[in-house]
């Protein structure tokens, strides 16, 4: 029973703030305060990377970059990167919603200044430090920091876009290219050593306060990535580049048409032939990042749904083997216990169920999902046993109070035979807590009692989503008590 807790699902973006956006400054050190106040263990994120279109952080421009836009600058002006005078022209953001755009033209602004004193006045403080960043990250930073550089350089163009020689990767176009952009490149390095350095310093502050963070790695990478420009071999790529096979889910619960990413798909046979050295590389690197690691959309591990490329839903494509036990057999060969979370959402099948019990890895389990047909719905806690981590909602669902204001009447049945009043968050959090799973999180969202406003994506919208905040004064005591004291009461 030792190994029972609890925590909270927040992105680093959704955190209160000046910035416009959270950051990884004084409010994420005061909400792992928070976590230590009412007794959470966890605390869960989304993905970390440089987000492209839509902002989705599932959408990244790399699958190891650091997204610059997270960078505080208030810590850059305690290191005298940045000046009092160089927040004059800051603008008034939202404090409720993220405007993307906004934020990035004024951050360009001032990370741009901080790598000009850097290079001028403050190289020395940080030389040793930053040269190991530098060694340390070389293998994938180099890349992407050309990548970068290049896609502004070319307009924004998506990779296979690009001036054939630097499309193809020749190597004299690239050395030209890497030349002629070289302050560019630089900043783009810098700016990574800032992120990372930040990130490591927050990580550490919680994990020496006895929370640990869960990091979530998304099964595919975007197209428009360094990811796939630098490694086009591992995926179903036509002799242009171009993919021909996309990813998906078939249609589930959020999607008639299913959901068409619009990902390139993996080729498995090269990834075996190559000895899954980038997914290693991946999987090493997260583990370094976090102390726990959701592996999104896991049932791909074992088989995935591939669409050709060229049609408009995810409706006509099929299901092909991949090679997970494979994949997951080597990086345990390697550390031993795989602290990883398995997202296993959907349509699951026994295989896939097999390859998740075979590497002992906690799966999911959803309580929005556990009101729809009957008493043997997966979902419901007396249905699953304690390897599993609970939620009452996920980033992609609703908040609670959202889906319980917009139940529909056949789940309303079902959910007054459970519970007094089907409109009640904290019976639903004391179902999460008092389960037998070892984990329970729940989203911020639901912690503040919030509505469908207060929603973070709706899977199958590529607008509007990601930009939720939160705000310390929408946090009661009422709800900060109750909080501690069902985590205290059910052992978390």
């Amino acid at each position: 029973m030792n190994n029972r807790k609890s925590g909270i699902l927040l992105h680093i973006t959704s955190l209160p703030g000046a910035e416009g956006i959270g950051t990884l400054g004084k409010e994420a050190y005061a909400f792992v305060d928070f976590l230590v106040e009412t007794g959470q263990k966890l605390w869960q994120i989304l993905p970390l990377g440089p987000v492209g279109a839509g902002n989705s952080p599932y959408q990244c421009f790399s699958a190891f970059g650091g997204n610059a836009l997270l960078i505080d600058s208030e810590l850059l002006m305690q290191e005298d990167l940045l000046t009092p005078d160089d927040f004059q022209a800051m603008p008034r953001f939202s404090a409720k919603k993220v405007d993307f755009d906004k934020v990035t033209n004024w951050k360009k602004s001032l990370l741009e200044k901080a790598f000009i004193r850097f290079q001028e006045n403050r190289f020395n403080d940080y030389s040793n430090e930053y040269s190991h960043f530098l060694n340390e990250h070389g293998w994938w930073l180099n890349d992407y920091a050309l990548f970068i550089s290049a896609r502004n350089y070319f307009g924004g163009l998506h990779w296979s876009e690009w001036d054939r020689g630097i499309k193809f990767r020749e190597q004299g176009a690239l050395d030209a290219l890497t030349a002629k952009l070289k302050k560019q490149i630089d900043y783009q390095k810098f700016i990574q050593f800032l992120f990372f350095r930040q990130w490591h310093g927050l990580k550490r502050y919680a994990n020496e306060n006895g929370v640990q963070i869960v990091g979530d790695v998304p099964l595919y990478v975007s197209g428009d990535s360094s990811d796939v420009w630098t490694n086009t071999d591992i995926f179903l790529l036509d002799e242009d580049l171009n993919p021909t096979e996309v990813g998906g889910v078939p249609p589930d619960y959020f999607s008639e048409t299913g959901q068409l990413w619009g990902n390139p798909v993996f080729d498995w046979p090269r990834l075996k032939e190559r000895q899954y050295d980038w997914w290693m590389a991946r999987l090493h690197f997260n583990l370094n990042m976090f102390n726990l690691v959701r592996i999104d959309h896991f049932r791909g591990l074992e088989s995935f749904w591939s669409v050709p490329a060229d049609e408009e839903t995810a409706i006509n494509g099929k299901w092909i083997p991949a090679h997970g036990y494979e994949m997951l057999s080597l990086i345990k060969s390697q550390i031993g216990i795989l602290p990883f979370i398995a997202e296993d959402l959907g349509i699951i099948t026994t295989e896939v169920d097999h390859l998740r019990e075979r590497f002992n890895l906690p799966g999911m389990k959803v309580l929005q999902f556990a009101f729809t047909t009957d008493a043997t719905n997966k979902d419901l806690p007396h249905n699953y046993d304690k390897n599993f981590v609970v939620y009452t909602g996920t980033h992609d669902n609703n908040t609670t109070l959202g889906w319980l204001n917009a139940v529909a009447e056949e789940e309303k049945e079902m959910v007054s035979k459970y519970f007094s009043t089907y409109d009640s968050i904290r019976e639903l959090v004391e179902m999460a807590m008092s389960s037998v799973a070892e984990t329970a999180i729940l989203p911020m969202q639901d912690v503040l009692e919030l509505d469908e406003r207060s929603r973070m994506n709706t899977p199958g919208t590529p607008t509007g989503n990601w930009g939720w905040r939160f705000q310390w004064k929408q946090l009661k005591t009422r709800q900060k008590n109750f909080l501690r004291e069902t985590t205290l009461k059910y052992n978390r």
